[in-house]
């Protein structure tokens, strides 16, 4: 199942290393399926990467629209945190987390890797170029080898920059946001290694006007649904 809906919710961000292990039970056990039970997010990706200095770990929500990542549901959940939430919390590192609206898909099926490129408007661009010239790009992307899917998000800051009480846990960070960001599923981390110079020329030479990419390959750490949460609970 590729991502659905409209929007998506990306996260990169590191963990103090002593907590590295129960943060992966957290989010595996607790947290991800807790997102996944709200209404309006339909995908949950935890995203890993160990060999990197900064950002080993990545998320990616996808939801039905950009406002299921500030409706009065997913609040709630920001603004009462559980027990585990308020222990793990705090060990975030560098955490970056921005709302998108998805522009622009290619292909089907999931893979086993994805690549998180992050970009900044080239000057004097703008949104309505990367509206006009995303779904063009997901398209070439998605004929480079080892890419399966290509999903091109928009950021909208003013949605996921509402300060709450998980906001409050973790240590303050001022990580750099971005504009626009393509995310690139494929094979494997290897195979989507080997293509990054040929992903950042193609979107180098696009007319959507971005520049300044910052990629990170990672591995599928773990994924689940929302229809994954709906057999739970009729399983109950």
């Amino acid at each position: 199942m590729a991502l659905t809906g409209s929007a998506f919710l990306a996260l990169w961000h590191d963990i103090d290393p002593p907590s590295q292990t129960e943060y992966m039970e957290w989010h595996t056990r607790e947290h991800m399926p807790e997102r996944l039970s709200i209404p309006g997010f339909t995908i949950g990706k935890r995203l890993i990467n160990h060999d990197v200095p900064r950002y080993r770990y990545g998320t990616v929500y996808a939801g039905d629209s950009v406002e299921v990542f500030r409706s009065p549901a997913y609040l709630e959940r920001l603004n009462n945190p559980t027990d585990w939430s308020n222990k793990v919390q705090p060990t975030f590192r560098n955490f970056l987390r921005v709302a998108c609206d998805r522009v622009a898909s290619a292909g089907v099926g999931e893979g086993g890797a994805m690549a998180t490129i992050r970009l900044d408007f080239a000057a004097g661009a703008g949104p309505d170029g990367v509206r006009a010239g995303s779904q063009s790009l997901a398209d070439i992307l998605l004929k480079v080898t080892g890419a399966c899917g290509v999903h091109i998000g928009l950021a909208r800051t003013e949605v996921s920059g509402v300060k709450t009480r998980e906001t409050e846990l973790r240590p303050g960070m001022a990580e750099k946001e971005f504009d626009v960001v393509v995310l690139i599923e494929g094979s494997g981390a290897p195979e989507l290694e080997a293509s990054v110079p040929e992903f950042q020329a193609v979107i180098a030479e696009s007319s959507i006007g971005v520049s300044n990419p910052q990629t990170i390959v990672y591995n599928l750490a773990y994924q689940l649904t929302a229809a994954d949460m709906a057999g739970t609970e009729g399983a109950r």
